[in-house]
């Protein structure tokens, strides 16, 4: 069973996610969903636990939900949320050959 995370640690997160990372959001989507022949347009976090991120994306104007695993493997600690969303930023930007901005 994955770790839960308090509701304000999560709603904090994805708050962060969803104003300071839009094009983050879209970019982890557009890498780890399924391949289509719709684009997706966009991609809001929806939530998070220890075993991965939660966005809701969208193709053509209909949603459907992506799960994407923290690349480190399962966390039980805030400051590990960081740490896998940039882990998976990085990863987005290989599959989709865009250079990653440096991380402060």
């Amino acid at each position: 069973m994955p770790h839960i995370f308090d509701s304000d640690v999560v709603a904090a997160i994805l708050h962060h996610m969803n104003d300071d990372h839009v094009d983050d959001n879209l970019l982890i989507a557009r890498a780890f969903a399924t391949a289509s022949d719709l684009p997706i347009t966009d991609a809001v976090m929806t939530d998070l636990d220890g075993d991965g991120g939660v966005w809701q994306i969208t193709r053509a104007g209909i949603a459907e939900e992506l799960r994407v695993p923290w690349p480190g493997g399962p966390i039980d600690e805030r400051p590990a949320v960081r740490r896998e969303v940039v882990a998976l930023y990085d990863a987005a930007c290989g599959r989709l050959g865009i250079e990653p901005r440096p991380h402060a």
